[in-house]
Order: structure tokens, then sequence, then C-alpha cells
């Protein structure tokens, strides 16, 4: 089975994607599906091997989504099928099918999740920063503790259940920081995100934060929450608002981050998580 990808040429995401398969030895089969849509038989059988609710592929921004209603939360998927079939932009993109699986490679590096390890070390992304390879690590991993020491970050309720750690690489294997976020239902708490002090500066907050993100969205939450004593004004550029700790969800409040590993004063924000 070769590669295909549903591709817009006007997305920089799926730009990025197209070229890093390319980078990796992979000429994919190319759709562009705004010319070419799949039919509603094909679409609803990438929704499937991705695993995805139909909701979850649906596009917002730059699409007609609001004004055809689709913010209804009462609209069936079956409507929502054909809405997506007769309006191919509100397919969101890129769109990856692979002999390991279907994936919407939002951010580009999920595409990594269909590679096998290789050199794709030179190939930057169009923003001018790597593309990103995460791995989960154990919360006792002695580089992920001493590098939240040296950030001044809490380390006393790592191995505590439901957590979740990784860190991040390029693809040519240099460590660039580290991240994590507890699993709250619909919620996460993103923690523990720390970029190399050699690393910082270079616009990879932005890209380990949003893959962060995705692998929460991956787990069930639809929306982050952060806690900060001093990166607020970082995690406002990348979409978070601020948030009264009394608007907050209680699972939220409850955590010892909220509750007492951060200082009464941390800021606390939120986003609501899009792929």
């Amino acid at each position: 089975m070769t590669f295909v990808i549903y591709h817009n040429p006007d997305c920089g995401t799926s730009r990025n994607t197209l070229a890093l398969l390319r980078s990796a030895g992979v000429e994919p089969h190319v759709v562009e599906y705004l010319k070419t849509p799949p039919s509603r038989a094909e679409l609803a059988e990438l929704l499937r091997r991705m695993g995805l609710p139909v909701r979850d592929v649906i596009r917002q921004k730059g699409t007609p989504y609001a004004a055809l209603g689709l913010d209804d939360p009462h609209v069936s998927d079956d409507a929502l099928l054909d809405t997506m079939v007769a309006h191919p932009i509100l397919i969101n993109r890129p769109i990856v099918v692979s002999p390991d699986g279907v994936r919407l490679c939002r951010p580009s590096d999920i595409v990594l999740d269909l590679l096998p390890p290789n050199d794709t070390a030179g190939l930057l992304k169009e923003e001018g920063v790597p593309f990103l390879r995460d791995e989960r690590i154990l919360a006792n991993d002695p580089d992920l503790l001493s590098s939240l020491r040296a950030a001044g970050l809490p380390t006393d309720d790592l191995c505590e259940p439901g957590r979740t750690f990784f860190a991040y690489r390029t693809p040519a294997g240099d460590l660039i920081g580290y991240g994590g976020y507890e699993a709250l239902g619909e919620n996460a708490l993103l923690r523990s995100i720390v970029v190399l002090p050699e690393r910082r500066a270079k616009a990879l907050g932005r890209n380990l934060v949003a893959l962060l993100q995705r692998r929460a969205f991956d787990e069930g939450a639809r929306r982050a929450w952060v806690l900060t004593s001093s990166a607020a004004p970082f995690f406002e550029k990348v979409g978070f608002k601020p948030v009264s700790r009394g608007d907050a969800p209680a699972t939220v409040v409850a955590t010892r981050q909220a509750s007492s590993l951060c200082p009464a004063d941390a800021a606390l924000l939120a986003r609501t998580i899009r792929l």
C-alpha cells in the first residue's frame, strides 16, 4: 500500500507534512481534495480508520462552518458528513493514509508517527524550526527531574497517577525539552514544560506545546489548562486566555499543581484544543 495525502497546497501544515514525507523518501499519492473531494463513503472510512468523531475533523477557521449552522451541537453526524462532502473546505487537513494507519497530521509533526526513524535531519518547517518527535518517558526520568529542578518547576507529584510525560527531540535526535499533562477527562492540565536553555528563543516552545496538546486531545481532552508564574505572555501568544480560579473546573482546581505546588498568585490560563 502506498502513502496517500489529502492535501491543500494553500495550507502551511499540509505543505510541511508533504515535505517531511518526501524528505523521508516517501512519494505519496497527492489528492488535492478541494479539486477532487472524497466521496461520502470514502470520507466516512477515513474517519473510521482515524478513530475520530466527525466533528473533530471539521475545519472551522476560514470555512462556512458557522454560516451553515454547524456549531449547533444537535446537527447529526450524518448531516455533518453530507455537508463536508458538499463543502470540502470543511475537511481538515492534511489526512495521511499509510501502511501503519491513517492520521490527521495536525500539527505536521504527527506524520512522524507513521514513519520509521530516518534521516530527515536537515529539513525544517517553513517557519524555520525543526520538526519534533516526542517520546513517552517515565515520571522519574533523571534528566526530566534535573531539567525541571533547574527551571524551578515542581517535581513532588510527578509519579502520581494520571500524569503523562514526553521528551522532545529533533529527527536528528537532538534533545529540545520536556512536557507533560494531567488527564482530567475533557480537560488536561499541561505541566512540566521546559525547553533546554540552549534551545530557547528559537520558537520551539510553540511547537512543543502544540504537539503536547495533540497528545492530550487524542486521550479525550478538549480544553487545555496551564498554571504559570512567569510564562503567561508566552501562553497567551499561543492562544491561551486568563481564567479566574473561580471559573475553572473543580478537577483543575483540585490538582496538586493548583492547590499547593504552584504559588497562589500563579496565573491560570486555558484554551480550547482544536485540530
